[in-house]
């Protein structure tokens, strides 16, 4: 199937490791123009250089999501240099799992208000589009109590809440918007890859838990975002798909 992305522009948070690289070179292997940013320079630029490599145009800034007018600023420079932006990823988290002040300090501003500030900023290029997309990247802790309960599984929840609420909202004016939810995401040094080093009997309780006998990959995450990303997927919106070999059993209606 030809997804249709070829010739798209995308924005992608976070998008130098784990779940946020795959979906960046996704997003390129499929013919995207491709936009990331992350909070390392380096990394930023070695993964410019190999996005560049697939045959695209492809940009990236160093920066947090939590400073807003960064972020804003990143999105306006993206949008000049690519002519307009089509696809906007929402895909970092601060991982905050502490249930104190500071974890959920840290949960609401990179995770909750850094996919607001995202969309609000790229919502004019959006608005402008004829395949605008919206994908924002949740987890299966935003719809089940497992040890991540607190702020992450919190401000994940919410961020489906907010998405739906997106997609409603913008149906009329041609914007979709989704959300993914991932399971346990195994990558080389991921959260499950220290887990497994620093807390195996944790590591081996999580992956009995599924029924697969195994983690995902980030490919198989970015695989689902590619697709709603796609004008193959022009009528899916206010979705929330749940990308975890089965591990939750709680069902959607």
């Amino acid at each position: 199937m030809d997804l249709g992305l070829k010739g798209l522009r995308a924005i992608v948070t976070g998008g130098t490791k784990g779940i946020g690289r795959a979906i960046a070179e996704t997003l390129a292997a499929e013919g995207a123009d491709v936009s990331i940013c992350a909070r390392n320079a380096d990394e930023v630029k070695a993964t410019v250089a190999a996005l560049s490599a697939k045959g695209v145009r492809a940009t990236g800034k160093a920066l947090s999501v939590a400073d807003g007018p960064a972020l804003a600023a990143w999105v306006d420079e993206t949008a000049k240099t690519f002519g307009g932006i089509d696809i906007v990823v929402a895909n970092v988290s601060a991982l905050a799992i502490g249930n104190d002040e500071a974890g959920w300090k840290s949960g609401f501003d990179v995770d909750m208000m850094g996919t607001v500030r995202l969309v609000d900023a790229a919502m004019p290029h959006l608005l402008a589009s004829k395949a605008a997309a919206i994908v924002t990247i949740s987890s299966v802790s935003g719809r089940e109590i497992d040890f991540a309960a607190g702020p992450y599984g919190a401000f994940k929840a919410a961020i489906i809440h907010y998405t739906q609420g997106l997609a409603f909202q913008l149906a009329g004016k041609g914007v979709r918007a989704n959300t993914v939810s991932p399971g346990n995401t195994y990558f080389e040094g991921g959260v499950w890859n220290q887990i497994k080093d620093g807390n195996p009997a944790l590591y081996a309780e999580a992956l009995a838990l599924n029924p697969t006998g195994r983690m995902g990959s980030p490919q198989e995450m970015a695989n689902a975002v590619a697709f709603l990303a796609s004008p193959a997927a022009s009528f899916v919106t206010g979705t929330n798909l749940v990308v975890d070999g089965a591990l939750t059993r709680g069902v959607q209606f």
